[in-house]
């Protein structure tokens, strides 16, 4: 009994050493150094707006010629990108909607969002980082016969836009962006692939041509009616929530049944899901009020 006492004393005094370091050490983290803390920029976002975080792919040309994309558009590239940034919206809830082409995608955070105390830099780094990694993790998924030669990179930047209509339209830019270098790119091909034009011969063809007269090439010497493209090149993909109703199935054991028996089960869960369409015009924003809601 002695020994138990001495021992729990022994204990005690340790614990009470051990706490009296612990104040000094954190003492000694709030003395004159602290004065470092002041050089952190305030870089809280405004209140009330949403908060656009769009990322670009960097070097992205020379990374697809190294990687072998097809030309104009690789499939594997696209659903490579949307797997990305739904991982991206799957970790962070609080954006609204996404919208991709290409090698970028911009990620919308609700105005009322509190993510990071609206901190500009955390918004940045967290979709910026999660969705780079995610591409290097998922990237076997999509190029299977394609070893990954190097890790990408991906840039970022953040806008804020006071009013939905701003928001609208800036999307509206990144669709009309999206129809602007389809088109450009898929006659640029077209006339390098089997037009036999050289890429330079390529370019002077298409200088100073408009929508209209790129669009007459492919019909009259390809026989491509571009308006017949894959909606995915044209609109690029937009991401939203929607709640979709899944049919699992489970083994759950009956009253007076000795053996568990399957059987399909629907529940419906909210999932991030892209989709190919406008959002220039009305019909979309009309289809899905919510994503521009008050308590958004």
């Amino acid at each position: 009994m002695l020994h138990c006492c001495r021992a729990g004393a022994a204990i005690a005094a340790g614990c009470a050493r051990g706490s009296l370091r612990g104040r000094r050490g954190l003492a000694m983290a709030k003395s004159k150094f602290e004065y470092v803390r002041d050089f952190e920029a305030d870089d809280t976002v405004l209140p009330n707006c949403w908060i656009v975080v769009r990322l670009d792919g960097r070097n992205f040309h020379r990374f697809s010629e190294q990687h072998e994309f097809k030309k104009p558009n690789d499939d594997r590239a696209l659903h490579l990108m949307t797997k990305c940034a739904q991982t991206v919206m799957q970790e962070l809830e609080d954006i609204a909607i996404a919208y991709g082409q290409s090698d970028e995608y911009s990620f919308v955070f609700k105005k009322k969002s509190r993510w990071f105390k609206r901190r500009a830099s955390k918004f940045m780094t967290h979709v910026v980082s999660q969705f780079s990694s995610s591409y290097v993790f998922y990237w076997k998924d999509y190029f299977k016969e394609q070893q990954l030669l190097y890790p990408p990179g991906f840039d970022g930047r953040i806008v804020l836009y006071p009013s939905n209509q701003n928001l609208k339209d800036y999307l509206s830019w990144r669709q009309a962006d999206c129809h602007i270098n389809n088109l450009y790119n898929t006659v640029f091909w077209m006339l390098v692939q089997r037009g036999g034009l050289t890429p330079v011969q390529a370019q002077e063809r298409l200088q100073g041509t408009l929508a209209g007269d790129k669009n007459e090439i492919l019909f009259s010497e390809f026989n491509i009616n571009y308006n017949n493209e894959p909606l995915m090149y044209r609109k690029g993909t937009v991401l939203i929530w929607q709640k979709v109703n899944e049919v699992i199935t489970k083994k759950i054991k009956l009253p007076k049944e000795e053996e568990e028996k399957e059987v399909e089960v629907t529940r419906t869960k909210t999932k991030v899901v892209p989709l190919h369409c406008d959002i220039i015009g009305d019909q979309f924003w009309e289809e899905y009020p919510g994503i521009l809601a008050e308590d958004s």
